[in-house]
């Protein structure tokens, strides 16, 4: 098949390229900068949000990968307009263009409760992207657990550099991390599976884990010690500026993440796992492949 990928330049985007490779795809990417991308594939250079190079990057394709967020900094807290201008012109291309597929990664949303701005935003454009073909499939995620990825490495930050690490009330809210190959083994497999068109489905790993033992076992997994001094407050205008600068990250990206953990993360339902045929792997698996991974470049002072 004829892919486009956009976000090659990212975590996902970029992992995602030697798996469809393997499936003996014809690949594209579409970058802002080509000069991020790091494996090699045909790129158009192009942006969403201003809809430069849209027409040329889908012109043939078959199935086209939304990767994209705009959770950044400059945008002074204007992500959501960048996020929904961006799926509008991606959505009016691909129909442009008759592409049969567009398949889009967005977040889990908390059941019976109002999403924050960031997973609202998130579902806004799944909404508008499952409206650019009736195959188009939205697989909403859990966080993932990688080497790259960026809330995981955030976390592994936390543990690494704070002997005492606070925990905010949100520290009790559960969630079902994702290994990054199970991710990955979705955002292929649903390329062409019939089962899954026009469908909005939760991926998510086996366990289910608060946040507060997510970060306990990732300290016992880094094989350090660790005390948690349990907060009964969130404060995360503090929190998410502080936990930004200890782990090195942007605050553009802390601040939503953190305001999104109003309560548990969880799927509707397993029925993504049932479908596409992806066999799961534990958190503890997960853990102990992405720490494998992020240790062949680059060392962890913790351990």
């Amino acid at each position: 098949m004829r892919v486009l990928i956009t976000g090659v330049s990212g975590y996902v985007g970029g992992a995602l390229i030697p798996r469809l490779r393997a499936g003996g795809h014809e690949l594209r990417g579409l970058a802002r900068d080509p000069a991020r991308v790091r494996e090699r594939l045909p790129l158009v250079t192009g942006d969403v949000v201003s809809g430069a190079g849209l027409g040329e990057a889908l012109q043939g394709v078959d199935v086209a990968y939304y990767l994209v967020h705009s959770m950044e900094p400059g945008l002074d807290g204007r992500f959501a307009e960048h996020e929904l201008r961006g799926a509008e012109n991606f959505a009016a291309a691909a129909r442009a263009e008759d592409v049969r597929r567009v398949i889009y990664l967005g977040g889990l949303l908390p059941a019976g409760l109002s999403p924050s701005a960031h997973l609202a935003s998130r579902l806004a454009v799944e909404e508008t992207l499952l409206g650019a073909s009736p195959e188009s499939v939205s697989l909403r995620a859990s966080i993932a657990i990688g080497a790259h990825s960026r809330s995981f490495r955030l976390l592994v930050r936390l543990v690494e550099r704070l002997r005492v690490v606070p925990l905010p009330a949100w520290h009790t809210y559960r969630t079902q991390p994702l290994d990054e190959r199970d991710m990955l083994e979705f955002l292929a497999r649903a390329l062409d599976h019939p089962a899954v068109a026009g469908r909005s489905l939760d991926i998510a790993g086996p366990d289910i884990v608060t946040y507060g033992e997510m970060i306990e076992r990732i300290a016992d997994l880094m094989l350090v010690r660790r005390s948690a001094l349990r907060l009964g407050l969130t404060a995360t205008p503090v929190a998410s500026r502080l936990a930004a600068r200890i782990a090195g990250e942007h605050w553009e990206l802390v601040g939503p993440l953190m305001e999104g953990l109003s309560g548990d993360l969880l799927p509707r339902d397993d029925r993504a796992a049932r479908l596409l045929g992806v066999r799961l792997h534990s958190f503890t698996r997960a853990v102990e492949h992405a720490l494998r991974a992020w240790e062949t470049s680059e060392p962890l002072a913790a351990r």
